[in-house]
């Protein structure tokens, strides 16, 4: 760059020497016509309008007082600085800013070069624009077609994402859902099918076919989300913060002795009531399959800023962590979501507790 400024700057220093070689006229002027000859080919870099309307007042100005002697009404290195500016023009901008500055320009060129050959340099003039303008013409279909294709692989993922989709929701179906099915089949018949049975395994029984069929829903209404191609698919409201009290019920009678202390909370965020319903649930999950039959403590604190949960269990024998299992990476990620804490493992009374901790107006990451 600063060796185009040199070199602008010494054109600039010719046409000032053949302007007063050629022209009566006073220096300051001369000055003007020999700065305003390069200055336009310096703006057009950032600025081509600005430039082209430069070059187009220098135009008539640097005619001013033209010698007998002079071809052209204007010095060379204002005619080829304001060829470069026409060209710089029409590869940078639309063809019909292009079309305006390149009728413009004829008409000094026909006013004060009428002896001169002003239809070569028209058509010179029409040429270079022409010339610019192709180039502008391929860049463009050159972006159009990059972002043609940037977009066909934004779609050829999205229907990846969406096959993929469908293929887990089939999975679902025909695997979960299906046994889920009939379990709830089974407990719900299994007092018309086995005789003797007790009451109180009656009443266990329909707690079953209760919880299996809500799991049921549950699975329907992921599974319809999970099909759905556009995320304004119809969505049920999401369990919170207040049916933890159902989660609580539910465990006590799948023979889990529960001991809850829930504060009554009405002004959680919808994220945040989700969030510790389903850590709550995976807490007391994770108890009845690793300690069945010990006692659960569950304690909800809430100050303004966080909500608190806090569940332990005794431990009836060794945990064994499953290789497969989710329960832990999922309680994670929605409480890193919302920017909380988590921590989860054996703790000093030879028991095990989740202890979570949840901002109240979380910032969704």
């Amino acid at each position: 760059m600063p060796l185009i400024l040199l070199a602008l700057a010494g054109l600039a220093a010719m046409a000032g020497a053949y302007l007063a070689s050629s022209r009566e006229i006073d220096k300051s002027l001369i000055a003007v016509i020999a700065v305003g000859s390069v200055l336009p080919v310096v703006i057009a870099y950032r600025r081509p309008v600005l430039a082209w309307r430069l070059t187009f007042i220098m135009l008539f100005v640097g005619s001013v007082n033209v010698g007998p002697s002079e071809p052209w009404p204007w010095n060379t290195v204002q005619i080829l600085g304001s060829l470069f500016v026409i060209g710089r023009l029409a590869a940078t901008q639309q063809s019909l800013i292009t079309v305006w500055a390149t009728t413009l320009s004829l008409i000094p060129i026909f006013l004060y070069a009428p002896d001169a050959n002003a239809w070569g340099a028209a058509v010179l003039t029409i040429a270079v624009a022409a010339l610019g303008d192709t180039v502008s013409r391929r860049r463009r279909t050159r972006e159009l077609i990059a972002e043609q294709s940037e977009l066909t692989e934004l779609e050829r993922a999205r229907r990846a994402v969406l096959e993929e989709r469908a293929r887990i929701a089939r999975e679902m179906h025909d695997v979960v859902a299906h046994h889920m099915s009939m379990i709830a089949v089974q407990a719900e018949t299994a007092p018309y099918r086995v005789e003797g049975l007790s009451e109180p395994a009656q009443h266990e029984l329909a707690a079953i076919a209760t919880a299996a069929r809500a799991a049921l829903t549950d699975m329907r209404r992921l599974l319809g989300v999970l099909r759905a191609e556009h995320t304004e698919a119809d969505k049920e409201p999401q369990p919170g913060y207040d049916e933890i009290t159902a989660l609580v019920t539910t465990a006590h009678r799948a023979g889990l002795p529960v001991t809850a202390d829930l504060p009554e909370l009405t002004d959680l965020p919808e994220a945040v009531g989700l969030t510790a319903y389903r850590i709550v649930q995976e807490a007391l999950a994770n108890a009845a399959r690793h300690a069945p039959g010990g006692p659960v403590w569950l304690v909800a604190r809430a100050d303004p800023d966080h909500l608190e949960l806090d569940v332990r269990n005794e431990l009836t024998g060794p945990v064994r962590p499953s290789r497969h299992g989710h329960g832990l990476v999922g309680m994670r990620e929605r409480i890193t979501l919302l920017g909380g804490e988590l921590t989860a493992g054996p703790d000093s009374d030879g028991g095990y507790r989740v202890l979570a901790r949840i901002p109240r107006q979380p910032e969704v990451q």
